[in-house]
């Protein structure tokens, strides 16, 4: 019997752009992610399970050993630290920039900025890597309404189209990193169960780098 693999996906854009690179891999989930409400999902590997998680989640349950591997976000995976993991591939998948945006440029001389963010290391490392102190304010929800109720003068957010800025009358200022999916992966599952791992790390290179050559 082959050793089991535990994978960790969110719902989504990701979840829905991932399903054609693991699919190469021999690896399709039985039930929908979208009506099933089953958090672990069979595949048609007995030893394959795909873990349904919020996107923020995913590397902390791959950093604990909870999930052998998992697909995250690049921004995700800034925010989390990367701490207990190995970043081994980028799927090039999800694509989008992490920007700062607002209504107009701030100026290097102006009073201590306050950003509205869910992203709030990164925020800080990049203006602090700028010689600048910023006030940042952790939002859950629309980052675009901070600056328009005056709650915070820039927003920090990851921007596809800026269709979403565009009707608010913000505009992007500054690209922070370009951002697409990673596949990530345990430490230790590298270690205990490395021919399956690498195996399927391989798998899903040639897939990118087929579905690069398509498009």
């Amino acid at each position: 019997m082959s050793e089991s693999l535990t994978i960790a996906l969110s719902k989504g854009r990701i979840f829905k752009e991932t399903l054609p690179l693991l699919a190469h891999a021999g690896i399709e989930p039985i039930d929908d992610p979208e009506s099933s409400r089953k958090l672990i999902l069979d595949t048609n590997h007995e030893a394959v399970k795909l873990v349904i998680i919020r996107a923020s989640d995913v590397p902390t349950y791959v950093q604990y050993g909870a999930a052998d591997l998992g697909v995250a976000g690049k921004d995700v995976l800034m925010e989390h630290g990367g701490g207990g993991l190995y970043e081994p591939l980028d799927l090039r998948i999800a694509r989008c920039k992490l920007m700062v945006a607002g209504r107009e440029p701030w100026s290097e001389q102006a009073q201590r900025l306050r950003i509205a963010t869910k992203y709030v290391h990164s925020t800080r490392a990049y203006f602090a890597a700028q010689g600048m102190q910023v006030e940042v304010i952790k939002l859950y929800g629309s980052m675009e309404l901070a600056p328009l109720v005056g709650l915070a003068y820039l927003i920090v957010d990851v921007v596809d189209t800026g269709n979403t800025l565009k009707a608010n009358c913000l505009r992007p200022l500054e690209k922070i990193a370009d951002i697409s999916s990673r596949l990530v992966v345990n430490k230790a599952s590298m270690k205990r169960k490395h021919a399956r791992v690498q195996s399927f790390i391989e798998q899903l290179g040639v897939a990118v780098r087929k579905q690069e050559q398509a498009a």
